[in-house]
């Protein structure tokens, strides 16, 4: 059997909630006022109710829904396909939230030299035509300590 525990953290589920902590932490100190395991009901025909990383408002007064994701190339520096389908199942959902919704995708900076660009960067230039029309593709970069639009 295939071990496909992230190296050098407690848990694959570990690493994701402490990523979701600190972005929580970084969209506070952006004047955004959300709240983790945010409910909203998608769909449709028919209404089921998804939950959100985090939702609320943004520093603006708008409504906001912020999806996060801390995939990482795999170990032979191969693209994480099975992560790809998730991000693109975070696409089909924000594209069922209503157009006045901001809608972030809040990611970790993860770069290839092999590829010569981050994770975020090859899933914009493939899955381009996937991501709906206003989602924000925000890559945090925890080296550098910042955050980028892609």
């Amino acid at each position: 059997m295939t071990n496909f525990q992230r190296i050098g953290v407690l848990s694959n589920s570990h690493a994701g909630s402490s990523f979701e902590q600190l972005a929580e932490k970084y969209f506070l100190s952006k004047n955004f006022n959300i709240n983790a395991k945010y409910s909203f009901a998608l769909g449709f025909q028919t209404k089921k109710v998804h939950v959100f990383d985090f939702g609320g408002k943004d520093d603006k007064g708008n409504d906001v829904i912020i999806e996060c994701k801390s995939h990482k190339w795999t170990s032979g520096n191969n693209v994480p396909s099975a992560k790809m389908t998730v991000w693109n199942e975070a696409m089909l959902y924000f594209s069922l939230v209503p157009e006045r919704t901001r809608k972030i995708l809040f990611v970790l900076r993860d770069y290839s030299i092999k590829r010569n660009e981050t994770l975020a960067e090859y899933y914009k230039r493939l899955n381009g035509h996937l991501i709906p029309h206003q989602v924000e593709i925000l890559e945090c970069d925890l080296i550098n300590n910042k955050v980028k639009l892609i």
